[in-house]
C-alpha cells in the first residue's frame, strides 16, 4: 500500500520524502550502544579484574614475619598461619589477634624493617 501511495505522490508532481542523513555516521544507534559498551567493561570490568589479582598476589606473599595493616587499621606482624586456613595470627605490641587472611589489606614489609 506504501509503495502505491509514493507512486501516486510522484505522478501528482510531489517529491518523495527523503530521510534525513544519519547523524551518526555509520551505525548509526548500533553503534552508539557498542560504545557504551565498551566504556562499561574499561570501567567496570576490567579494573575489578586487576584489584582481584593484586589481591591473590598479596594473599599469596603472607608468611610468618612479614609485617601488614589490616582493613581495621591494625598493625601487626604474622606470627602463625598454616595453608588452607582462612585465619592467621598476627602480634601488635603486646597483643596477639586472630583474623582472616582477606582483612590484610597492605603488606608494610618484614619484621626486619625491609619495606616494599
Amino acid at each position: 500500500m506504501l509503495l502505491w501511495a509514493e507512486v501516486a505522490a510522484n505522478e501528482a508532481g510531489n517529491p518523495i520524502p527523503q530521510e534525513a542523513p544519519n547523524p551518526f555516521g555509520f551505525g548509526g544507534p548500533m553503534f552508539i550502544w557498542a560504545l557504551f559498551g565498551l566504556a562499561f567493561v574499561m570501567l567496570f570490568i576490567l579494573p575489578g579484574r586487576r584489584q582481584r589479582k593484586e589481591q591473590e598476589q598479596l594473599m599469596a606473599s603472607l608468611k610468618p614475619g612479614v609485617k601488614v595493616v589490616t582493613n581495621a587499621g591494625i598493625v601487626g606482624t604474622i606470627v602463625k598461619m598454616k595453608d588452607g586456613e582462612d585465619e592467621i595470627t598476627i602480634r601488635s605490641e603486646d597483643t596477639k589477634l586472630r583474623v582472616l587472611r582477606s582483612t590484610v589489606a597492605r603488606v608494610l614489609g618484614t619484621e626486619d624493617g625491609e619495606t616494599k
